[in-house]
C-alpha cells in the first residue's frame, strides 16, 4: 500500500491532468486559481488510501478524489466571503482578487464540477456514493451556519463547539474515508467504521488548529499567533476557558472577547496569560488526544492488514500531533 508522500504525488499529476478552464474566463479563472494555492491534499489521499485499504488501486477512486478536493475548495471560497478573510496560504482570496459576486458562482461552479467527478462510479455504488457526498455538503454548511451563530452568542457551550466542528470539518474527513472505502469494495460496516475514524481524526485536526493559532511556534507554524483572540473567534480554548474559569475571570475574558478597543497585542497577552492559568493547552492536548484514541478504536474494528492499518495511523499521527 502507497504512503501519503506517494499518493499525494500522484493526485497532484492527476489533478493537473484535468481542465477546469472555459468561457466566460471570470468564472473559470478563480478555480485554476484557488487549486494552485496547494496544501496538504489530505482529504483526497484519504480517498485514495481507503480504495487502497480494500482492493489494491488507488486509481479507481481519482474522479472521488478529485470531487473531494473541488467539494473542499468551493467551501474554502465561501467561507473566505463570510469571513471577509483577504488572504489564504499566502495569497489574496478569490473575492478579493476578484469580487464576491464572482467568487459565489466560481465557488458554485466548483461545487457542480464536485458532483459531475463523484458520481463517475460503478451503477452498483453510485447510489451510495452520491448519497454520502450529498449528506455531507447538508452537514458542511449545516457546520458553517453554527458557526455563523456562535459569532453573536455568548452561551456557546463546548459541547456545541464540538458538534459545529464535527459538522464543519470532521464529516469531510470521514466521508473522504468512507466514499473511498465504498469504491474498494467494502462492506457497510467496514466504511462506516473508517467514516467514524476520519470524523474522529478530523476533530483532532481542528482542535490542533485551535491550538497552534494560540500557542504555536511562530517560526514552525508558519504564521503569526493570536489571530483567534483578535478576531474573537470562540475556540475550543476560549470555551474550555469559560467554563474552568470563577466568576471575576469569566468576566475578564469575556469583556476581551466582547470589545474590539484593546490593543491587539496586550489583549492577546492577557487572555493566554489567562489561558495559562487555567492550563487550557493541557486541557485542549487531553481533548485531542482523547479523539484520537476514539479513532484508533474504530480502525482496529477494520479485520484488514496490520501494516495498512500503520499507514493510516501514520497519516493520522501527522494531522494531529503536528507542529503547523
Amino acid at each position: 500500500m502507497n504512503n501519503y508522500n506517494q499518493l499525494i504525488k500522484y493526485f497532484e499529476q492527476e489533478l493537473d491532468k484535468q481542465n477546469f478552464s472555459g468561457q466566460p474566463a471570470e468564472l473559470y479563472e478563480p478555480i485554476t486559481y484557488t487549486l494552485g494555492f496547494g496544501g496538504k491534499r489530505i482529504r483526497p489521499v484519504l480517498t485514495l488510501m481507503a480504495c487502497e485499504l480494500f482492493s489494491g488501486v488507488a486509481a479507481t477512486a481519482i474522479p472521488q478524489a478529485i470531487a473531494i478536493e473541488l467539494f473542499h475548495n468551493f467551501t474554502l471560497i465561501h467561507d473566505d466571503i463570510m469571513d471577509n478573510a483577504p488572504i489564504r496560504r499566502g495569497k489574496k482570496t478569490v473575492y478579493k482578487k476578484w469580487n464576491s459576486n464572482i467568487a459565489i458562482l466560481s465557488g458554485d461552479t466548483l461545487f457542480a464540477l464536485a458532483y459531475q467527478y463523484a458520481q463517475q462510479a460503478d451503477k452498483e455504488i453510485v447510489h451510495n456514493i452520491l448519497g454520502v457526498f450529498n449528506q455531507t455538503a447538508i452537514e458542511v454548511c449545516e457546520g458553517q451556519q453554527f458557526d455563523l451563530n456562535y459569532e453573536t452568542n455568548n452561551l456557546v457551550s463546548v459541547d456545541d463547539y464540538i458538534n459545529m466542528i464535527r459538522l464543519k470539518t470532521g464529516v469531510l474527513f470521514g466521508a473522504s474515508l468512507k466514499i473511498g472505502a465504498l469504491i474498494g469494495g467494502a462492506s457497510v460496516a467496514e466504511a462506516n467504521n473508517l467514516y467514524h475514524f476520519g470524523v474522529n481524526i478530523g476533530l483532532g485536526f481542528q482542535l490542533k488548529d485551535d491550538l497552534l493559532d494560540t500557542f504555536g511556534d511562530e517560526k514552525i507554524f508558519g504564521k503569526k499567533t493570536g489571530g483567534d483572540i483578535i478576531t474573537n473567534k470562540k475556540t475550543f480554548l476560549y470555551l474550555k476557558a469559560i467554563e474552568c474559569s470563577n466568576q471575576e475571570t469569566r468576566a475578564e475574558l469575556m469583556a476581551l472577547y466582547n470589545a474590539n478597543d484593546y490593543d491587539p497585542k496586550e489583549k492577546i497577552k492577557r487572555v493566554k496569560d489567562i489561558f495559562g492559568q487555567l492550563n487550557i493547552d493541557f486541557l485542549t492536548s487531553e481533548e485531542i488526544e482523547k479523539y484520537y484514541i476514539k479513532g484508533m478504536d474504530y480502525l482496529n474494528l477494520i479485520d484488514i492488514d496490520e501494516d495498512n492499518k500503520e499507514i493510516l495511523k501514520d497519516i493520522a499521527s501527522k494531522m494531529i500531533l503536528r507542529d503547523k
